[in-house]
C-alpha cells in the first residue's frame, strides 16, 4: 500500500468518526421548543356594558277629539309638522255657540237687572217691619225673593261661563307640543263630541323615550355582584347610548329614568325606560334598537382573550399560562360576563400570567414553549400586531 492510499483511508475513517459523534451530540441536545404568542394580564377596573333590545316611543302622546258638535270649516296646521302647545288645529263653525253664547248673557242681563227693585223691596218692607207697618210674612217673603233674584244671576252666570267654553271648543287646540299626524277628516266634515275617531295625533318627540327588556335573572346576577362587591354601581345617572337598526350609534347619549317594579308574566322580563334628546327628530317612536347600558365597574378585573379559553371535558373554562419558567399550564377560569372580544374573568388567573392566545395546537401542559407577545384587537378578537422575535428566539436557543 502506497502513501496516498494510507492517507485517503484515514480521512475517510475521520470523517465517518466525525459523522458518529456529530450524530450523537444531536440525540442528546434538547427538542425544539414551539413558539407560542401570548398576552401578559394585569387587573384593571372594567365597565360592565350590557345591550338590551328596545323601541323607541314619544314622550308625550295625544288623540286629539272634538268636544263640541259641528262642521269642521277649515284645517289651522300642516299635517306632519310641529305645532305649539295651545295651537289651533281645527276651526268648527262657531255661529249657532255664538248664538248661544248671546243668548247667555242676555239672560244674565235679564236677572242682573230684577236684583236693584227686589232689593229696594226687602230694605223698604224692614223699615216698615220696625213700625209694625208690615207683617212679618211679607218681609220673610220680600228676602226669600230676594235670595232667588240673586240665584238667577249665578244661574245665568254659570249658563254665560258654559256657553263661552263651548264657544272656545269651536276651535280645537293642541293639547301639548309635536310633530301631528295626517288629519283623519277634512273641511266639511261632521264631528261629535267625544266621538271615537281621532282628527289626529300628537307626538312630544324632544326628549324621547325608548323602553328597555332586561331579563329577571339578568337583574337578579347584577344585584348579586353588588352585595357581593363584584360590581360597584350607581343606580343614578346611569349613562345610555344607543345602538340603532342599521348599526350606527345614535350621537347623543342618554339617561336611565326608572325601572318598573313588576316582571312581565308573559316574557320574564322588567321593562326599563331610558331619555334621549332628539333635537334633529331622528329617532321616531316605533324604532327599534338597542342599548348600551354602563351597569357599573367590576374593580380589579381580569380581560383574557375569548380566543385563549376552551371547555375541557367537564365543562369548564379553561386556558393555558406560561409560567415563569416558560413551562406550559393549564388554568381552570371562573369567567362572567363578555366584554367585546374576552371574558371577564375572576379566578384562575394573577397579575403578570402570560396567557396563550396563539398556537394552542402546538403546545400541552408541562411542556416548555418561547413566548411572544402579541396584541389583539378588541373590536375583531383578532392579532393586531406582533413583536420581532429573532433575537429572543436566538436568546432562548
Amino acid at each position: 500500500m502506497d502513501i496516498r492510499s494510507a492517507i485517503a483511508i484515514f480521512t475517510a475513517a475521520a470523517t465517518l468518526a466525525g459523522c458518529d459523534f456529530m450524530s450523537s451530540d444531536q440525540s442528546k441536545a434538547s427538542p425544539v421548543r414551539p413558539e407560542v404568542g401570548v398576552v401578559t394580564l394585569h387587573p384593571r377596573n372594567v365597565a360592565i356594558i350590557s345591550e338590551l333590545p328596545g323601541r323607541v316611543v314619544a314622550s308625550l302622546v295625544a288623540e286629539v277629539r272634538p268636544q263640541v258638535a259641528g262642521i269642521i270649516q277649515k284645517r289651522l296646521f300642516q299635517e306632519g309638522g310641529e305645532v305649539a302647545e295651545g295651537a289651533p288645529l281645527y276651526q268648527i263653525d262657531p255661529a249657532p255657540y255664538r248664538a248661544a253664547h248671546d243668548s247667555a248673557v242676555a239672560a244674565l242681563q235679564k236677572a242682573e237687572a230684577a236684583v236693584p227693585s227686589v232689593q229696594a223691596k226687602v230694605e223698604r218692607y224692614q223699615g216698615l217691619s220696625k213700625k209694625n207697618a208690615v207683617s212679618t210674612q211679607d218681609l220673610e217673603a220680600a228676602i226669600a225673593a230676594l235670595a232667588q233674584a240673586r240665584a238667577d244671576v249665578a244661574t245665568a252666570r254659570a249658563n254665560v261661563a258654559s256657553a263661552k267654553i263651548n264657544l272656545d271648543y269651536t276651535i280645537i287646540k293642541a293639547p301639548i307640543g309635536g310633530r301631528t299626524d295626517k288629519s283623519s277628516l277634512t273641511q266639511g266634515a261632521l264631528v261629535t263630541a267625544g266621538q271615537a275617531d281621532t282628527l289626529t295625533t300628537i307626538r312630544t318627540l324632544d326628549p324621547i323615550h325608548v323602553d328597555l327588556a332586561r331579563s329577571s335573572a339578568a337583574m337578579l346576577d347584577l344585584r348579586r355582584a353588588m352585595n357581593e362587591g363584584r360590581l360597584n354601581s350607581s343606580e343614578r345617572n346611569v349613562v345610555v347610548k344607543l345602538r340603532l337598526d342599521n348599526g350606527w350609534v345614535y350621537p347623543m347619549t342618554g339617561r336611565l329614568e326608572f325601572t318598573e317594579a313588576k316582571v312581565s308574566q308573559t316574557t320574564g322580563t322588567v321593562t326599563l325606560r331610558a331619555t334621549f334628546p332628539n333635537p334633529s327628530r331622528l329617532l321616531l317612536p316605533g324604532m327599534y334598537a338597542r342599548a348600551i347600558v354602563e351597569e357599573g365597574v367590576a374593580p380589579g378585573g381580569f380581560l383574557v382573550p375569548q380566543r385563549a379559553v376552551v371547555r375541557n371535558i367537564k365543562g369548564e373554562a379553561t386556558a393555558l399560562v406560561l409560567d415563569k419558567d416558560d413551562k406550559i399550564e393549564e388554568r381552570v377560569l371562573s369567567v362572567g360576563k363578555t366584554i367585546g372580544n374576552n371574558w371577564l374573568v375572576t379566578a384562575g388567573v394573577g397579575d403578570g400570567d402570560r396567557v396563550v392566545v396563539e398556537g394552542l395546537q402546538l403546545v400541552r401542559a408541562g411542556r416548555q414553549a418561547i413566548g411572544v407577545e402579541v396584541v389583539i384587537d378588541d373590536a375583531t378578537g383578532e392579532l393586531r400586531e406582533r413583536e420581532p422575535t429573532t433575537a429572543k428566539i436566538q436568546a432562548k436557543g
